[in-house]
């Protein structure tokens, strides 16, 4: 229930100029309804079917983003690895180490993976119980950009927001998937719908919720937590309906709410003794104050990140992670996952504020268009600049924000439509949104050729009709509305089924059909390998290819045979040459020989982006997507694996994910998911095996130490050693090693 404090605070708020007031409190003597009635029937003062139309939105989402779900298998293996133990073990629940045995962690705060943990401890490790938690942050999200948008609005402006995010490509594809996306994006929702709450009744709780909801964000993702502060922060501090003096103290508190929402558990971990806890992932110096403001905070930003696979290029340039500039969201590479309405969400943005420049100081409707719009703009000018690592998916941040302006503007400019600037500009969003739509489509002609002209030709019809909306009687008008938003809907809408109807896995999923988004590790990844492909391959594409496998040759530039660009020697790292690399280095392979090979552009038939499995689980393949364990391999681990703590030792974590996955048993990730944190020593290595505590050695996987900082060559060390050391025992097409038995024995 809400207080008269939700009332609009300013005339220009008034019901009349945007739609319906926020709830108004029960008058003295009122019946109230049976909770399920009033759950069906919503809001008296709604259309009837205003919440039955929400509920269904709500429950084609989860039907949606359920559909097929167990295709994706475990999807990201390096995080369903570290799910899996920590359904196992407290202490790896805690910290997120990627094995029971807590020997590292992975390269993230932990609380991502604790509805997925605790849902493996209740169902079992399978992919329903990992993946069906994303899927309802998804549902979330959808319900809080919903709420977000009718309270200021309209039940039909929340609805189109509610859809414009169920349907973007990259949120079906993230809201189905393990990363630490999916619980960012619905926490970045929570937020500023808690500070629009905040400027419409100056209570201090909904900024400390507000705060609460970025610091606990902050555990999932670590400072991309942070990227709508400025806003955020800026909205409240000058739109707040109380004194300064107030306002200020209220973001005072609401900031200690993030630090203490999102910095206990950064206490814990750095002053728990680092002898008794996991080595902290993607570190060089096992602290997790390093991993933020490093490899996961700035370096992000500015692309130097030690013992990461590499940076990227600033300016315009085109760095291994793509090219950057103000045009990076709507490339090649990333305009298919989510721009789909970004130009329309633009307009409508800029539609919003015009209208609203007269409202007053406190105005809730002004501050809602600078919390979701300033939250748009401030991470996308952020994307398109960063030169570190930068995936395609990491654009789900941006799905709630374009959602909401989105619905907002429309829902604002129907209202005014009567006025002849609301209504060009109506049209023009529409335009915009069919003709980029077209463009999209376009990039993949071969898919559903004929959508492409539908979307153009409805949204041109539309917007014409939408130009004498407020002329014509409402019926032609709401048509004209209704093939605006069908035109503008369909292209991601062809997408997100594509995506929902496809299996993905690996550590750099893309949304949509095969093709439609070709940024390859090493470059902007183009047909034929040219621009850092793998050895020619294709990502995302079907196709044959020869794969240099035994004694790669790899210039000075990293080009290799069978493809120019950033390549790699027969898909393997160990003891090989690295991209951008001087000199001349030869590069051992893993197994590929020069065989022919029906593939999606790496050996073994894995694909940048999509994911697949990699054969081997050697190089390049070991690093993005792990490995397949074939049965007997998988039984030679368990057997004796209650004598050990870790049945065996990979470098990589992808690889040893693979494995640990396979048996149920702790597989340790020596030097973490590149293989190039210095974890475990040398030193320690060999008293792990003095001690009796790992049975195997896994041949292959990671970057074995080509590429990081000065710490760079400990898992080469490491390989060397056993190598020489310990008897070599051949399971198929894997090698391992028994570091129970002597060479020679």
């Amino acid at each position: 229930m809400t207080t008269h404090h939700d009332q609009p605070t300013t005339e220009q708020d008034s019901p009349g100029a945007w739609g319906p007031p926020p709830t108004a409190p029960p008058q003295a003597g009122e019946v109230r309804q049976p909770l399920v009635r009033r759950l069906w029937r919503g809001r008296p003062e709604d259309p009837r079917w205003a919440r039955p139309a929400f509920l269904g939105l709500l429950a084609l989402t989860l039907v949606t983003y359920l559909y097929n779900l167990s295709a994706s298998g475990y999807a990201n293996s390096f995080y369903s690895a570290a799910v899996q133990a920590g359904s196992k073990s407290w202490k790896a629940f805690f910290f997120g180490s990627l094995d029971a045995g807590n020997a590292i962690t992975v390269d993230k705060p932990s609380a991502f993976m604790w509805p997925m943990e605790l849902s493996v401890r209740i169902f079992g490790l399978n992919s329903w119980a990992i993946l069906t938690p994303e899927v309802l942050m998804g549902v979330g999200t959808v319900a809080v950009v919903y709420a977000g948008v009718r309270r200021r609005f309209s039940p039909a402006a929340g609805l189109i927001a509610g859809a414009v995010l169920a349907l973007t490509p990259v949120a079906a594809l993230m809201f189905r998937f393990n990363n630490p996306d999916a619980l960012l994006a619905l926490l970045m929702a929570l937020a500023c719908y808690f500070v629009v709450r905040a400027v419409e009744d100056g209570r201090t709780g909904w900024l400390v919720w507000a705060g609460a909801a970025i610091g606990f964000a902050f555990l999932a993702k670590t400072l991309q937590a942070f990227l709508i502060l400025p806003p955020l922060a800026v909205v409240y501090a000058v739109c707040g309906p109380v004194r300064l003096r107030r306002r200020l103290v209220q973001l005072g508190l609401a900031t200690v709410a993030l630090v203490v929402a999102g910095g206990w558990w950064v206490a814990i971990v750095e002053l728990w003794p680092a002898a008794s806890r996991p080595y902290i992932g993607g570190s060089q110096n096992n602290s997790f104050l390093e991993l933020t403001f490093g490899y996961n905070g700035l370096g992000r930003i500015n692309g130097d990140e030690t013992g990461s696979v590499g940076g990227g290029g600033g300016g315009n340039g085109s760095g291994r992670w793509g090219a950057t500039g103000w045009d990076r969201m709507f490339s090649s590479e990333i305009g298919s996952q989510i721009s789909w309405l970004l130009p329309a969400a633009l307009i409508l943005l800029v539609a919003g504020l015009w209208a609203t420049r007269k409202a007053q100081r406190t105005s809730a409707t002004r501050a809602s268009f600078l919390v979701w719009g300033g939250s748009l703009l401030i991470t996308m000018v952020v994307f398109s600049y960063m030169a570190g690592i930068f995936h395609q998916y990491y654009t789900v941040a941006l799905a709630p924000y374009i959602a909401a302006v989105t619905g907002m503007g429309a829902g604002l400019l129907w209202e005014k439509r009567k006025e002849t600037w609301a209504s060009l500009t109506l049209a023009a969003a529409v335009v915009a949104a069919a003709a980029w739509g077209y463009v999209l489509l376009n990039r993949t002609s071969s898919y559903l050729p004929w959508l492409k002209w539908l979307v153009l030709i409805g949204g041109l019809a539309a917007a014409f009709g939408l130009i004498f909306a407020g002329r014509i009687s409402r019926r032609f008008a709401l048509g004209a509305a209704a093939v605006g938003l069908v035109a503008a809907l369909a292209g991601p809408t062809a997408y997100t089924l594509s995506t929902v109807n496809s299996a993905h896995t690996g550590s750099i999923p893309t949304a949509g059909p095969a093709g439609a988004s070709m940024m390859g590790f090493g470059g902007g990844g183009r047909p034929g390998g040219l621009g850092g492909g793998f050895g020619g391959g294709v990502p995302g594409r079907q196709g044959q290819q020869n794969q240099q496998g035994q004694q790669g040759q790899q210039n000075g530039n990293g080009n290799m045979p069978g493809g120019q660009g950033q390549g790699f020697p027969g898909g393997g790292f160990p003891g090989g040459g690295m991209p951008g690399q001087n000199g001349n280095s030869q590069g051992q392979g893993q197994g590929q020989g020069q065989n022919q090979q029906n593939g999606n552009g790496f050996p073994g038939g894995g694909r940048l982006g999509e994911g697949g499995r990699m054969g081997g689980g050697g190089g390049a393949g070991g690093l993005l997507n792990g490995a397949n364990v074939s049965s007997v391999a998988k039984k030679l681990l368990e057997k004796d694996a209650g004598d050990y703590t870790w049945v065996a030792a990979s470098i990589g974590s992808q690889n040893a994910a693979s494995y640990q996955l396979a048996t149920g048993d702790p597989v340790m990730a020596i030097g973490g998911f590149n293989g190039t944190d210095p974890s475990p020593t040398p030193a320690q290595f060999k008293k792990y095996v003095a001690d009796g505590k790992i049975h195997y050695f896994i041949a292959g996987g990671g970057m074995g130490g080509g590429m990081g900082g000065s710490n760079s060559g400990t898992s080469s060390r490491i390989t060397s050693w056993v190598e020489s050391n310990f008897k070599k025992v051949t399971v198929g097409s894997a090698t391992f090693y028994d570091l129970t038995q002597k060479a020679g024995d």
